[in-house]
């Protein structure tokens, strides 16, 4: 599908409910996260996890490598920590004929999908999760369960977020750091 079609026609109806409802859900995690305790997590990430922070421009990252790092908010396991930071890691932005693919390659929580255009200050990622031992992540629209959907927008000079409300598994939203490397 070409990466200037509607993302609307390809995700399915419950993604684009949790889009629609995205701030509800990042509402409800740093709820979850202050009433645990654990707002200084919110306030050393900075603009990272401030909701209202995309800079409105160039809100999808160029091809190359980056480093992607995810910080899980309003665990809904009441016996964990409300927010959870995994390990950054290798992943990369490529262009596969007319559609940008960002794919993370290590990790024991690995997104893996298209990047669409949106509006000037936002993109859209539909893709999928990938666990540790699977070596070839699922095509989107394959496992609801692993359906992965989310805002991607730029929060300061070579540094992107998606935004991941409401994700299947554990959080009640993902924001995954995306910055250059190696």
């Amino acid at each position: 599908m070409p990466a200037d079609d509607n993302w609307r026609l390809a995700a399915s109806p419950d993604d684009r409910t949790r889009l629609r409802t995205y701030r509800d859900a990042w509402t409800d995690a740093l709820a979850m996260v202050r009433a645990r305790g654990q707002g200084g997590v919110v306030a050393e990430a900075g603009v990272l996890l401030e909701p209202d922070r995309a800079l409105g421009t160039d809100p999808v990252p160029p091809t190359g490598t980056y480093q992607c790092r995810t910080i899980k908010l309003g665990i809904r396991d009441e016996g964990r920590p409300a927010t959870t930071t995994l390990p950054a890691a290798p992943c990369t932005v490529r262009r596969d004929g007319d559609v940008l693919r960002l794919a993370q390659g290590q990790g024991a929580q690995r997104i893996n999908g298209t990047l669409y255009p949106d509006t000037s200050a936002r993109g859209v990622f539909l893709g999928t999760l990938a666990l540790t031992d699977e070596p070839t992540p699922l095509r989107y629209g394959q496992d609801n369960l692993r359906d992965m959907v989310g805002l991607v927008e730029r929060v300061a000079d070579r540094r992107w977020r998606i935004v991941l409300p409401r994700p299947a598994l554990e959080s009640t939203l993902d924001v995954v750091e995306v910055t250059p490397g190696n």
